[in-house]
């Protein structure tokens, strides 16, 4: 997710404060007493879609403009950081990973949720509840195989490990620890401990001779180009490659798929927050959900947002999947990210 746009929309901030309750759902049709709301974001789709099935449709209505802060989640978490002395925070709303939220809430710069003004947060899948952070958007780990290359689907991570794989095995740089975390889990770790995924990587780095990949869009394009037949990836993103017409599918390990969530959090000292709030209750609402779900790939995270039966058989997982969630431990990777990284560099990729 990257990329930018700075623009605003004030000349679109029509309509009346009727018709921005009946666009909430039963929210108060007072008018809010703040105007903007300035929300932290990546750029690329998930910036356009924001826009297009949240700051439209949903504020615009109630006379909110929605100014995205556009960067990585790097430049977001050293803004909340260096904002927390200040009286008012660079930014209203933070998107970020789950393990990031996780992070910046041990940092004391989120405010708690309030579900008082969050209606919808009722509908929010269990799993996902956390109470610093709204989850928006979810996928899940999978493998992703090249079907032609792979006719029988995977069952496990542990196929992974299969020699008549040698040479064909992607994984992505960026999601070392993901890697460590399913190498782990076939090996007596969990999600509490991924050091036997150590010793579990290093025997696919003499069995399969793995590739690794600076990037999603490098490992996409080794999958188009058969170059790889098999990885672990979020199930969205195999859907995204499979709609640009590169050959993948995507199978859930028996060991569980590691869900990850894309979150929505108010800074602790937000200058617009009531309409942050606002923002995050029309995030959760079904037909912004809903849009995020087919040009993107990532599923609801609430119940009341249904999908088209082809789409939810191509992005979604079934009430087992879920129930079998590997849920992270956000604690330990908190601590242990920078150790996994240093032997990821070190010792793996060496």
């Amino acid at each position: 997710m990257s990329a930018s746009n700075g623009w605003t929309r004030r000349e679109f901030l029509a309509g009346s404060a009727a018709a921005a309750a009946l666009a909430m759902g039963g929210l108060p049709a007072r008018a809010a007493s703040c105007s903007q709301v300035v929300v932290g974001t990546w750029g690329g789709d998930y910036q356009r879609l924001l826009s297009a099935h949240i700051d439209k449709p949903l504020m615009d209505p109630q006379r909110i403009e929605s100014v995205q802060d556009v960067g990585t989640s790097s430049v977001r978490k050293t803004k909340l950081l260096a904002g927390r002395a200040s009286r008012r925070a660079a930014m209203d709303i933070a998107c970020l990973s789950d393990l990031d939220t996780y992070e910046m809430n041990e940092a004391g710069v989120l405010a708690p949720i309030d579900t008082q003004r969050l209606p919808s947060h009722v509908h929010l899948l269990k799993p996902l509840v956390r109470p610093f952070a709204v989850a928006h958007i979810y996928s899940a780990k999978v493998i992703v195989y090249n079907p032609a290359k792979i006719p029988v689907a995977p069952q496990s991570f542990n196929d992974l490990w299969d020699p008549k794989y040698k040479g064909r095995v992607g994984l992505v740089d960026g999601h070392f620890a993901q890697n460590i975390e399913s190498a782990a889990l076939i090996n007596g770790g969990s999600m509490s401990n991924y050091e036997p995924g150590k010793a579990k990587l290093l025997e696919l780095k003499k069995l399969s001779e793995p590739k690794v990949y600076p990037s999603n869009e490098a490992l996409a394009a080794a999958l188009k180009g058969e170059e790889v037949w098999i990885t672990l990836m979020f199930k969205a993103r195999g859907f995204m490659w499979k709609k640009a017409g590169i050959p993948v599918e995507s199978a859930t390990p028996k060991e569980g798929a590691t869900p990850y969530i894309s979150d929505l959090a108010v800074a602790r000292n937000a200058e617009n927050a009531e309409c942050a709030w606002r923002y995050l209750e029309a995030a959760l609402k079904p037909e912004a959900q809903v849009g995020f779900a087919d040009q993107m790939g990532y599923l609801p995270t609430v119940r009341n947002a249904k999908l088209p039966a082809d789409l939810q058989k191509e992005i979604g997982f079934s009430d087992a999947e879920i129930a079998a969630f590997n849920m992270p431990d956000y604690g330990y990777n908190a601590k242990n990210a920078a150790q996994l990284l240093d032997w990821w560099n070190k010792s793996f990729k060496a």
